[in-house]
């Protein structure tokens, strides 16, 4: 027998065994269910306020992401604008002066006048037409790579003419970077057999890339041509936009 008091009006009485236990059950069953429903409401609000605060973040990254892309295209096309302009005025300034030239001409001198007349309509007709040519190239560049990296031009570019010249061949983004590295797109074409006949690594580069220090073509010839042997290609290119001024 065991002797238990009442908390409440503190009288002692006797109990056995058996019902010692099963007070002894109900009062543990009501406090483990009490604190089974508390913990499943603070397990819900705590699932509840992670999730939102991730979604939070994830939202601000991607806003994040989006404004630096934004950002990155604006100078790029900005830049490609401004060295299509000084171009176009070079030219212009060209032509202004051999129309110059031809304004003063001596006019009592006709042979010499219409020899003279003759190259420079000629040299009239070449900087119009390369006017034009810039003109086309601006319009070009306005209308297709804005709002797109030089790599999505590239692919674009690409898969327009992929159907008719390169009807089985493949070029998609290198995604594999296990030794560290990797380039921007891979090219393989085969023939009729499945023979590989050609493979090419490709890597862009556009002036937003540097913006701490301009970088030089030259630059990144070492990494391409890791990148190049480690993937197995045959050779290497480099679609740069990087030095504006050069020639190539």
């Amino acid at each position: 027998m065991t002797e238990i008091e009442c908390p409440h009006c503190h009288t002692a009485f006797k109990i056995d065994e058996s019902g010692y236990a099963e007070i002894l059950k109900q009062v543990h069953d009501k406090d483990f269910e009490k604190q089974l429903e508390e913990r499943i409401k603070a397990l819900e609000l705590t699932n509840k306020l992670t999730t939102e605060l991730a979604v939070s973040n994830a939202k601000a990254a991607l806003e994040k992401e989006r404004d630096q892309l934004k950002a990155e295209l604006d100078k790029t096309q900005m830049a490609h604008e401004l060295a299509l302009a000084n171009a176009l005025a070079e030219v212009t300034r060209e032509r202004d002066r051999i129309q110059g030239d031809l304004d003063r001409a001596n006019l009592g001198k006709l042979r010499d006048e219409t020899a003279l007349q003759a190259l420079h309509a000629k040299e009239l007709q070449v900087r119009e037409e390369q006017i034009e040519h810039l003109r086309d190239m601006r319009l070009r560049l306005s209308t297709k790579m804005l709002g797109e990296s030089l790599e999505q031009h590239c692919e674009n570019e690409f898969n327009r003419i992929r159907p008719s010249a390169f009807p089985r061949a493949y070029f998609e983004k290198d995604n594999d970077s296990n030794n560290g590295t990797k380039g921007d797109y891979i090219f393989k074409d085969t023939d009729d057999t499945d023979t590989e006949i050609v493979s090419i690594m490709f890597e862009m580069k556009n002036e937003s890339d540097s913006t701490d220090k301009k970088k030089k073509n030259e630059d990144f010839f070492k990494k391409l041509d890791k990148d190049r042997t480690e993937k197995g290609c045959e050779y290497a290119v480099l679609v740069s936009m990087l030095e504006s001024e050069s020639d190539l």
